[in-house]
């Protein structure tokens, strides 16, 4: 009888240690939309609260939409935001670049929802999405609204994501209006960096925008690509009726303010008609091309107004 006692004892001690190890039902899951994007097809949460951002156009594209990430990559020369978001930004945990961002800082954040690129983080893609769901874009060029509206679905805010497009449209019209005849001008775009110096063309960020200002271009701009490279010996392909010009430099590397010099010292660039109609206007490369998202864009609109909406 003993023994019997002794192993009912023994056998009721197991089940309550059993029970009390056995782990609580994990909550059912929150309610998801499926996000089709650059990478397949991936089931994100209807109401993310914890986001990680990891470009800069994407984090704009956010900020847009009312929303403040919790971690974002440095954006390219970001100190380390950039002017026109930094006040926006305050708090946001810095995640690395856009080229290499930091999986463990983002994994500490405990992020219920990952956006970025596929041009620029395909090959941590996996990774990514083992630490949270995670949407790409395809690539970063000229159209930013298109990577904009894939954001606004991801994050379950098309109605407003069309809002925030519908006012920048406004604000393109109202630009078009306060520029006049201007727009009827042929506009060329180039940029110093280090290594290179490139002539923009329609398919970049201020090729988008100048199209839908309506502004003409020169032939060898008029496509539907993103840039060329080109040498000192053609600087007459960079004429036109109005020249914009910015300078790319690395934190280390001077090389983009150098190309300047050198080219804008060259009598070639001197003799450009655009050069001595005193229409040629260095402007800021990180709104007019670098940051490349809506912000920019509006800020982009506000400087050209100002600037030339008095030109002759």
């Amino acid at each position: 009888m003993r023994k019997l006692l002794s192993s009912i004892l023994v056998f009721s001690i197991l089940i309550f240690a059993i029970a009390g190890c056995t782990p609580e039902k994990s909550p059912e899951p929150a309610s998801t939309i499926s996000i089709k994007h650059a990478m397949g097809t991936t089931n994100v949460p209807t109401a993310p609260k914890r986001i990680v951002v990891l470009t800069s156009e994407g984090t704009e594209a956010l900020l847009a939409l009312g929303i403040k990430p919790v971690g974002a990559v440095q954006p390219y020369n970001g100190n380390p935001w950039y002017d026109h978001t930094k006040d926006k930004l305050q708090g946001v945990k810095l995640l690395g670049d856009e080229s290499a961002p930091n999986l463990e800082a983002i994994a500490s954040l405990k992020p219920d929802l990952i956006i970025g690129n596929k041009m620029r983080q395909e090959k941590v893609y996996a990774q990514l999405s083992a630490i949270a769901p995670t949407v790409f874009s395809e690539e970063l060029r000229g159209d930013w609204s298109q990577n904009f509206q894939l954001y606004a679905k991801a994050i379950n805010k098309e109605a407003e994501g069309k809002n925030v497009l519908d006012a920048y449209n406004k604000h393109v019209e109202q630009t078009k209006q306060a520029l006049g005849d201007l727009v009827n001008k042929k506009v060329s775009v180039v940029r110093f960096m280090p290594g290179q110096t490139r002539i923009y063309q329609l398919d970049s960020f201020t090729g988008v925008i100048f199209k839908q200002l309506g502004f003409q271009r020169p032939a060898n701009q008029n496509k539907n690509e993103f840039a060329i490279q080109v040498a000192r010996e053609q600087i007459p392909e960079m004429d036109a009726d109005i020249l914009f010009y910015f300078t790319y430099d690395k934190p280390t590397d001077k090389g983009g303010s150098k190309l300047e010099q050198e080219f804008t010292n060259d009598p070639l660039w001197k003799a450009l008609n655009v050069v001595q109609q005193k229409h040629a206007f260095k402007v800021d490369d990180v709104v007019w091309n670098t940051a490349g998202g809506i912000l920019a864009a509006n800020t982009m609109l506000d400087q050209l107004t100002d600037m030339i909406k008095n030109m002759k």
